[in-house]
């Protein structure tokens, strides 16, 4: 009698969907946070034409990112002359001030020296006049992601530009990979409360602009780079992201490097980390929260409780970037929402911990924690969790259509609907904008499920 052998279990090899996308990616879109900056990749053109369709089917703006144009020969024998062809060609024909240039996978494989690159390329083009700034942030795809790639461009900004001076009245905001309209709230609310900042980056404009009468080949906004170099000087720091170490980012650079104080706190998204926020600011300022702060604070602790009954005991499961996952859990929690699954395609290693901190209960609660994950990893954990509502990124959509379950769209990126450019995160006005649609999705879930349905709330 023959015993069938046991059936062997096989191991996961590869990232399958992934819930994360590419290194250099998120330096491109910093850099086109930098006033006049033209961002350029040391790689295949290939990447930067990924990139550059990424980045449009979000924002929907034209974004030109060059590209040393790595090919079979370059690929063996390095990318150097590339390279300094490229930004020869950049700089004649677009005219920046800035190039920020990032490395994608083949030319970090192949081991490409980019600084000794561009001392090599500055002695070269010495005799033929004024240089723009070159940027250089390593991005390696195969190491991290999106979120790596963006605070790694902010951080070689920082590095590159920041000057020593004495400390002046004046705030550096850092406010990680948010929306376009989270800029624009970020600086009136600064503003408001009549502090001098600098806000880096600052793709409010370049990325969310007017039409043009004529195309710009550099659309006009984004942070000066005078205004980077004044950022030694500041009298303090805010810098958003839970995951972020200070050995990473700009606002430990600046604290490390010129004694600027860091104020490190999550993304304000909920009432208790906006709270934060403006508390922070009334300390640095000496000055109360402004009246329409208040008045916007009161309206979403109104609506808390009128909106209270339809969404408390639903289940979610949340995903995305984890410095966006970690406050939006504790914002769940505020209004009454169990995330019973938070995960990342990120793996910092300190998501559970950051979580702990907002949400202290979590454990008794029976949240799931999981870094490193793809979408078909988190497919297998709806199966089984059974959740009432996904809320993350348009790459959950296949998965909510499979599930029959109703996708709230946050973060980056959004490519199926439009205005993701416009979607508030962040403060109480945020909070309100996410409450409302969190709320109405499921009140729509119900009509549709209902029967007879209803017309009346």
């Amino acid at each position: 009698m023959t015993t069938a052998a046991p059936a062997a279990t096989t191991a996961k090899a590869a990232t399958q969907n992934a819930c994360k996308l590419c290194n250099p990616l998120g330096a491109c879109l910093a850099f086109r946070g930098i006033e006049k900056c033209v961002p350029f990749l040391h790689g295949s053109q290939g990447c930067a034409t990924y990139i550059r369709r990424y980045l449009i089917s979000h924002y929907k703006e034209p974004i030109d990112i060059a590209s040393s144009n790595f090919n079979e020969e370059t690929a063996v024998f390095g990318g150097s002359h590339n390279l300094k062809l490229g930004l020869k060609n950049v700089t004649q024909q677009y005219r920046p001030e800035v190039i920020g240039i990032a490395t994608t996978c083949l030319s970090e494989t192949i081991g490409d020296d980019v600084p000794m690159i561009l001392r090599e390329y500055a002695a070269m083009m010495g005799s033929e006049g004024p240089m723009p700034t070159m940027i250089f942030a390593s991005t390696p795809s195969y190491s991290g992601t999106h979120i790596d790639g963006f605070h790694a461009a902010v951080l070689s900004a920082v590095r590159t530009l920041a000057e020593e001076g004495p400390k002046r009245n004046l705030v550096n905001i850092f406010p990680g990979m948010v929306s376009p309209a989270d800029i624009r709230y970020l600086k009136e609310i600064l503003n408001a409360f009549g502090i001098p900042f600098v806000l880096l980056p600052d793709y409010s404009q370049t990325l969310d602009g007017g039409p043009w009468a004529e195309y710009h080949r550099i659309p006009p906004g984004g942070t000066p780079t005078s205004a980077i170099a004044t950022t030694g000087s500041a009298a303090e720091s805010i810098e958003f992201g839970s995951t972020l170490e200070a050995g990473k980012s700009a606002a430990g650079y600046l604290e490390a490097k010129f004694g600027v104080p860091r104020h490190h706190l999550p993304l304000p998204i909920g009432i208790k980390s906006s709270d934060r926020f403006f508390a922070a600011l009334e300390q640095l300022t000496g000055k109360p929260m402004p009246e329409i702060y208040e008045d916007e604070r009161r309206r979403l602790v109104d609506a808390y409780a009128d909106g209270h009954k339809y969404v408390f005991g639903q289940r979610a499961i949340l995903y995305g970037e984890e410095d966006l996952v970690i406050p939006m859990a504790a914002f769940l929690r505020e209004i009454g929402v169990l995330p019973v699954l938070c995960a990342s395609g990120g793996k910092s290693g300190l998501m559970k911990k950051r979580l702990l901190e907002l949400v202290p209960d979590m454990e008794e609660l029976g949240i799931k924690v999981r870094e490193g994950l793809d979408f078909v990893d988190i497919e297998k954990e709806a199966d089984e969790l059974q959740p009432d509502l996904l809320i993350g990124n348009s790459k959950g959509f296949a998965m909510s259509k499979r599930h029959q379950l109703p996708l709230i769209r946050i973060g980056f990126p959004i490519h199926d609907r439009f205005g993701g450019q416009r979607l508030h995160h962040l403060g109480y006005r945020g909070t309100q904008e996410l409450f409302d649609r969190i709320v109405n999705t499921v009140i729509e879930q119900r009509q549709n499920a209902s029967p007879i349905g209803y017309t009346y709330m």
